[in-house]
C-alpha cells in the first residue's frame, strides 16, 4: 500500500480545505462570501488591504481547493462560495471535530 493510498478521500478532501483556509485572508475572503450571495474582483481589491496580484494568487488557492468557483464577466470575475463543497468542508471538519468524542466515548 502506497502512503497515498493509505488516507481515505475524506481525510484527502479536508487536508485541501484545511491548506485553502490556512491564511487568514482565504479565511476572511470565505467570510465575506458567506454573507453575500456573490462578489466581483475589483470589490474584493477594495475589501481586501493586499496587492491586487496577492489577492488573486489567494482567490486562485481557494478555486483549487472547490472552496469558491469564479466566473468571467469581462472585465470582471464574480465569486462565490461553492455552496456544495462549503457543505462537505462541514461536515469533514465537523466529522473530524467529533473524532474525539467518539475515541474517548469509546474509552
Amino acid at each position: 500500500m502506497t502512503e497515498n493510498e493509505f488516507y481515505s478521500d475524506q481525510e484527502k478532501q479536508l487536508a485541501r480545505f484545511a491548506k485553502a483556509l490556512s491564511h487568514p485572508v482565504r479565511v476572511y475572503i470565505c467570510k465575506l462570501l458567506s454573507n453575500q450571495s456573490c462578489c466581483y474582483s475589483g470589490d474584493l481589491a477594495e475589501e481586501v488591504p493586499i496587492a491586487r496580484s496577492t489577492l488573486s494568487q489567494h482567490l486562485k488557492e481557494l478555486k483549487a481547493s472547490g472552496l469558491i468557483q469564479g466566473e468571467i464577466m469581462p472585465p470582471k470575475i464574480k465569486y462565490c462560495l461553492n455552496k456544495e463543497n462549503w457543505a462537505k468542508a462541514n461536515e469533514v471538519f465537523t466529522n473530524l471535530f467529533n473524532a474525539e468524542k467518539e475515541i474517548n466515548s469509546s474509552k
